[in-house]
């Protein structure tokens, strides 16, 4: 199986819900998929699958989480493949759910068990003929290239008051400057978070040029703990961030210094938790979501390393995978931005210009980030890799993000 999380943001940029996104089989190992995977929902739900082994702690601050549902995959016993709270779980529905007898006592009958609904992929000409369902759902996803909202809002407010409308395929920031100004839908859901920075002339600020400092040291060659104490300490934030670190793996200790809890920590450890830590910082103004992704694709890209016959370069590959949105953090383009941090010649040629050994993969991580399964799996086939292992290596990320987070607060 492969599975992905989708972020779905309010007008403040603030991540609400997430939808899975997942694919079952290889469609190339398995041809027959690509006719029958539709119909293959009976006896699993993926999308519950996938969050069941997530945890609901994965998705924390009391997300929801969207998952797709089908006309057969209703009918399964979705109770018992939940392992979350059910009210965190929003069933998302298509339209071969259509509005006959069978399938609105079942929906109704799943809302008693506690969980929400939501569609996606209705036809404005169909929104009539589905009000017994439309009733019963939550959220109605719609494409904002194809509806006229102020009329949508109009039709939803009077028959729906308490449906929430998302915006889906929201592209560009300007997309979403111009759709979340007007405050007609309540959810957006795109890829306009993650643009990358081509042109910016602001100054970076200060504190991030400190961060940026700190991160040269640790990431230079033999790094001097002392150096990178001197630089922590500058930021009293990061300093009792050091400090709690160091008091969670060294009871009982009387730390004196900066210094002393540099070295407490240890060279290797130092390194890890700065990289973390300070990217953490960079993206303080930023939506939440850049943090999450740049570390996410850090751990994940990290864990693909032996995947892709290159486990010398695991470390490399967990700087490329954070460092993969400076130019976000940093308001530059991605050349600028990585000028200032001094990064290796192998990591730099893998975030410019998608050259050299570390490429491919963090190629192959932004793609699977997206859910676009079908070239990860021909990709998967390409270089034989097993699509279980990638599975595991992206949920081991989220786990370890989700414990990282934990441990920040």
């Amino acid at each position: 199986m492969l599975a992905a999380l989708m972020p779905l943001f309010n007008e403040n940029m603030t991540v609400k819900a997430y939808s899975v996104f997942s694919e079952k089989e290889n469609p190339f190992l398995n041809p027959d998929m690509a006719v029958g995977a539709r119909y293959d929902g009976v006896g699993r739900v993926s999308g519950l699958e996938v969050v069941s082994s997530m945890g609901s702690a994965v998705l924390s601050d009391e997300k929801s989480v969207f998952v797709p549902i089908d006309h057969i995959a209703i009918f399964a016993d979705l109770a018992d493949q939940c392992k979350v709270p059910k009210n965190r779980v929003v069933l998302l529905m298509d339209p071969s759910i259509t509005p006959e007898d069978d399938y609105i006592k079942r929906i109704k009958f799943l809302r008693g068990q506690g969980f929400r609904f939501a569609i996606r992929k209705l036809n404005v000409d169909h929104f009539e003929a589905y009000r017994p369902i439309l009733s019963e759902c939550e959220y109605v996803l719609l494409d904002h290239k194809k509806i006229v909202i102020s009329k949508a809002k109009i039709y939803f407010s009077k028959l729906y008051p308490d449906i929430k409308l998302v915006a889906v395929n929201v592209n560009s920031q300007d997309e979403y400057n111009e759709l979340s100004s007007d405050g007609k839908y309540d959810l957006y859901e795109g890829e306009f978070f993650r643009v990358p920075v081509t042109s910016n002339e602001k100054e970076v600020n200060p504190l991030k040029i400190n961060y940026i400092e700190l991160l040269n040291v640790v990431n230079a060659p033999d790094f001097d703990l002392t150096d990178a104490a001197d630089v922590i300490g500058r930021d009293a934030g990061l300093v009792i961030s050091l400090l709690e670190i160091v008091n969670h793996i060294a009871i009982n200790s009387e730390i004196t210094s900066v210094r002393h809890a540099a070295a407490m920590l240890g060279q290797k450890e130092l390194k890890r938790w700065i990289n973390t830590a300070v990217t953490k910082e960079l993206c303080a103004d930023k939506p939440s979501e850049i943090t999450r992704m740049s570390m996410v694709r850090a751990k994940f890209a990290e864990n693909l390393a032996p995947v892709f016959n290159i486990g010398g370069f695991s470390s490399e590959l967990f700087l490329t995978g954070l460092f993969s949105c400076i130019d976000i953090m940093l308001d530059k383009p991605m050349d600028e931005a990585l000028k200032m941090l001094h990064v290796a010649k192998n990591i730099n040629d893998a975030l410019i210009s998608g050259k050299g050994d570390l490429a491919p993969v963090i190629d192959f991580v932004r793609l699977y980030e997206n859910a676009e399964f079908i070239e990860v799996c021909r990709r998967m086939i390409v270089d034989d890799i097993d699509m279980d292992t990638v599975y595991e290596a992206y949920l081991n990320a989220l786990s370890w993000y989700r414990d990282l987070f934990m441990n920040m607060k």
